[in-house]
């Protein structure tokens, strides 16, 4: 029938009142209305069975469904073989080469959505657990240094000798060791935080020097420039001409990881891969390498 005939008869014909319903028997209709439209999955997280996970590049330009969570990725075509796939902090990103349909593109990455699915979540509770450690800038404010918990303490009358600031070497009741920052008690976040990052850099350079003579004759290698990065993600780095470059946030971790960043980039300077053989040579200096590697995964240190 056509459709405007149809709203034309509905007009015309007697109006019924609905039959009344038994509000008991209508409980189990409204609970039933907020089931997921999906069924339950055993051992699925009951907060993705009600709402799929979702997780969006902020370049994102395309998206996709995997496995029940929603992925919006960045995309980009390039001059390459094969699709690309990186999980960095702010989501995926995907190359594909020119030629790909966009068909297989969504095969890909359905293939791969295990790996995917892993590492953004791994990224999410990452960055869920570096906000919880966020550092807030001000007198009293603690942060990591070698593995341990110091504390800022401002000083406007700048009574120690260093520059900038100085760390006691006694520590304080609670078992904290108080850093000294030469500034007053109205001084901004922004001029705490600078000033406690001129410290860190200065002992960080002093120790990755230290730390770089002790392991080279170990490894017969010479090194020949040192330079202190702020990458993201990357710890360090070293050319086949003996530069280094060291991340100046490794000096919130431990000593002995420190000393492991440190002789990867030595080693780099025998085996520029990392192949067994490369691996043979950290083990050499560092048995334990595994363990101190998996260390710098911690997200507790400050976001600077």
């Amino acid at each position: 029938m056509h459709p405007l005939l149809r709203y034309t008869l509905d007009l015309f014909e007697p109006f019924e009142a609905p039959a009344p319903v038994d509000s008991a028997q209508a409980a189990p209709e409204k609970i039933a209305s907020l089931r997921p439209s999906q069924p339950y999955v055993a051992g699925q997280p009951l907060h993705q069975a009600i709402a799929p996970a979702h997780y969006a590049h902020p370049k994102a330009n395309r998206e996709v469904r995997l496995d029940g969570a929603v992925v919006a990725y960045a995309f980009a075509r390039g001059k390459r073989r094969t699709i690309g796939f990186a999980v960095g902090p702010e989501g995926l990103s995907v190359r594909a080469p020119r030629w790909t349909p966009l068909y297989e593109v969504d095969a890909a990455l359905r293939d791969k959505a295990d790996w995917i699915l892993r590492k953004l979540a791994e990224g999410r509770e990452r960055q869920t657990r570096q906000q919880e450690t966020q550092v807030v800038w001000r007198d009293g404010a603690e942060f990591p240094y070698l593995g341990q918990t110091v504390r800022i303490a401002l000083d406007a009358g700048h009574h120690f000798v260093a520059k900038g600031a100085q760390l006691d070497v006694m520590s304080d009741a609670d078992g904290i060791r108080p850093l000294r920052v030469a500034l007053p008690q109205t001084a901004t976040p922004e001029q705490i935080r600078d000033a406690v990052q001129a410290w860190l850099m200065r002992q960080a350079k002093a120790l990755f020097v230290q730390r770089l003579d002790h392991f080279a004759p170990q490894l017969q290698v010479r090194w020949t420039k040192l330079s202190l990065s702020n990458a993201g993600t990357r710890w360090g780095s070293a050319k086949s001409d003996g530069s280094i470059r060291l991340n100046w946030r490794l000096i919130h971790f431990r000593l002995a990881v420190i000393d492991y960043v440190v002789a990867h980039e030595l080693s780099h300077l025998r085996v520029m891969d990392h192949s067994p053989r490369f691996w043979d040579t950290v083990r050499s200096v560092v048995p334990d390498y595994a363990e101190l590697r998996g260390s710098l995964k911690d997200p507790a240190i400050p976001q600077w």
